[in-house]
């Protein structure tokens, strides 16, 4: 096919120069034309259950003569599209935006002063606010020192068990400290419901493809996929033992743990059923249980994780909010003042208990009295108090861009230990260490080689 040249296609029909004029007059009425002013403070989020709990503090808000505020519910993926085109064009976007612990990476793929979100570290010692919120509900979204924004939440991850099967056949959870103990006392648990021979009930919701849970189980061990420097942990031995136990857990003919997925009618069936004694459970998570699977309701309890070593961690972490400021906006001081407002206050707290069960990260306030109420659904036990026990001790987080790269460079190391373990008929832990360790060096000279590729983070020398 031949192109044509149109430099030397002649004149212009007249049909064209129509199309020229109106193209040349748009241009001119865009460029001309005033902006638009926005009408008060807009704030976007992207969950409407978040919409619903703060629309009552909004409404307040508007009608006490501040500047108002205009909540706007953008679906996640959509709001991180639109929130970066602004940032890279330099045009408008929100005076508050809520960022979902998995974007938060995206925004601080840059140098520091090209991050389009405001530099809260200052303002946030400056009030006081430093002392206020629990230490680690900051890390997943400080990077290189400074914080881009306020947390909404801790999310620590307990276990949730059956209880009604625990302690039908007397087994004392107290005895639990180390996931070596949890094998062992829960072990009688296991069993073959059809007699077909083959165990249908496991103990532990969790599979080697999730791996979400696994980094959940790495930040309990002490491992992860960067420190705060920077530094990639993806071949730590920490992370390591992780995997080899992982794998260990889903093979085997000692295996402990089933594929329940959540979110999933078949998950939620194998739940219902009692095919599943134990679940990790963030605070988020126990509110979904509680609306979605309503008849488990006096059956469960919660204990804190069981520690990988004896004295260890009891607790870990999974997901998190933040509000962040564009630096575009153009009311910073009074979007400042609204969001504290909101993320500090006791209201805010007790309904985000009470609807979806997460706590706040403001200490003060994890004295209220409705953390102790005791809850029906999980057999009586003082639920919200459970989850605060652990909440000062859950793990710092990454924010690196590269975050996402190196869980997926764990989850291939995982699945290739899981492959290496049924093709030799290796299934203790100890045994599947060295590989473990062999995959994920693997691994991590894979991830260094993504991010040596990478030009947009280099910082300028002091």
């Amino acid at each position: 096919m031949k192109f044509r040249n149109l430099t030397e296609s002649g004149p212009l029909s007249g049909g064209a120069w129509v199309i020229t004029l109106i193209a040349v007059i748009s241009g001119v009425i865009v460029i001309t034309r005033p902006a638009a002013q926005r009408q008060g403070m807009a704030f976007w989020t992207f969950t409407r259950h978040h919409a619903r709990m703060y629309a009552s503090q909004i409404d307040r808000w508007n009608a006490g003569g501040y500047l108002p505020v205009d909540l706007q519910v953008i679906d996640a993926a959509a709001m991180v599209r639109r929130t970066l085109a602004g940032f890279w064009a330099q045009t408008p976007t929100a005076d508050m935006i809520e960022v979902e612990r998995g974007a938060i990476g995206r925004f601080v793929a840059c140098p520091l002063d090209d991050v389009g979100f405001v530099d809260l570290t200052n303002v946030l010692a400056r009030d006081g606010i430093v002392e206020q919120i629990n230490p680690p509900s900051f890390s997943p979204w400080r990077s290189r020192g400074h914080v881009f924004g306020l947390p909404h939440d801790v999310h620590p991850v307990v276990l949730c068990y059956r209880a009604d099967l625990v302690e039908g056949i007397g087994v004392d959870v107290g005895r639990i400290q180390t996931w070596d103990d949890f094998s062992r006392v829960m072990g009688p648990l296991i069993r073959d419901l059809d007699d077909d021979g083959r165990p249908d009930r496991y103990l532990l919701n969790l599979w080697y493809t999730d791996t979400n849970a696994i980094n959940t189980l790495i930040l309990q061990a002490g491992g992860g996929t960067f420190d705060a420097n920077g530094n990639s942990l993806v071949a730590c031995e920490a992370n390591a033992r992780v995997v080899a136990t992982v794998v260990s857990w889903c093979v085997g003919p000692d295996r402990i743990a089933i594929d329940a997925p959540e979110f999933s009618p078949s998950g939620n069936k194998l739940r219902l059923d009692g095919r599943v004694i134990a679940s990790l459970m963030p605070d988020w998570l126990a509110g979904v249980w509680m609306n979605d699977l309503p008849q488990l309701g006096g059956k469960l309890k919660l204990m804190p994780l069981p520690a990988w070593e004896p004295g260890g961690r009891r607790t870990s972490v999974w997901g998190g909010t933040m509000i962040g400021f564009p630096k575009d906006a153009q009311h910073f001081d009074q979007s400042w003042a609204f969001a504290t407002h909101l993320y500090l206050s006791a209201q805010l707290a007790e309904e985000l208990f009470e609807t979806n069960h997460i706590i706040s990260p403001v200490v003060a306030l994890w004295d209220e009295p409705f953390y102790d109420q005791p809850n029906t659904y999980f057999s009586g036990q003082h639920s919200g108090r459970v989850f605060i026990d652990q909440a000062p001790f859950v793990p710092e987080r990454t924010s690196s861009p590269f975050r996402g790269a190196a869980l997926s460079r764990i989850g291939e190391a995982v699945n290739a230990l899981r492959r290496f373990a049924e093709s030799r008929g290796i299934h203790a832990a100890d045994a599947l260490l060295p590989e473990a360790r062999r995959q994920l060096a693997s691994a991590n000279n894979r991830l260094t080689s993504e991010i040596q590729r990478n030009v947009f983070l280099a910082e300028p020398a002091p």
